[in-house]
């Protein structure tokens, strides 16, 4: 019998602004049995794509991409802030609802053909993913695989993502 992944998400009213309800994950990856089910379901996903290698962009599409590319014995690709990355990179900027924002990958990292899925703990606005995707296939990576913990299904980013697969294993409407 699987987990109810739902009941290891924690939702905080008007956090972090009035209005707005969180969804707080920490809970799920404090608990082994949870943390494990939603890495299981989501290299099934993988498995299914023949994915060769997995993106995460900071911060938390590593605690999402690590367990699944050490259960699928691939690696891990961080898209990171700007400066942290120590070799040549390329960047890609993308807006968020006040500002901009920039990820940044090691030019190395992606190779041509690469099958890529790209992991993080939410879709919400879609604006981190596609700034993501757009860097991976600028360096010849098929995005093959979308993957999240959960779906915040009112801000339409799967909109933005159109034409990509997507796996998400919870969704939420507010």
């Amino acid at each position: 019998m699987t987990l109810d992944l739902y009941d290891f998400v924690a939702s905080i009213p008007d956090f972090p602004e009035a209005g707005i309800n969180f969804r707080d994950i920490t809970p799920l990856l404090a608990d082994g049995a949870a943390y494990a089910e939603a890495t299981r379901q989501i290299a099934d996903y993988a498995r299914q794509k023949g994915v060769s290698v997995i993106v995460g962009p900071e911060s938390r599409g590593f605690l999402v991409g690590g367990p699944v590319a050490n259960e699928l014995g691939i690696g891990l690709v961080p898209a990171r802030k700007p400066g942290k990355l120590p070799r040549e990179v390329i960047q890609e900027s993308y807006s968020l609802e006040y500002g901009k924002a920039t990820l940044e990958i090691h030019t190395d990292s992606i190779k041509p053909g690469d099958k890529v899925m790209i992991t993080d703990d939410l879709l919400a606005t879609g604006g981190t993913i596609a700034a993501t995707i757009r860097l991976v296939e600028r360096l010849g990576g098929e995005v093959v695989a979308l993957a999240f913990l959960i779906e915040l299904n009112d801000l339409h980013g799967r909109d933005k993502l159109a034409g990509y697969d997507i796996l998400t294993l919870m969704n939420y409407n507010d």
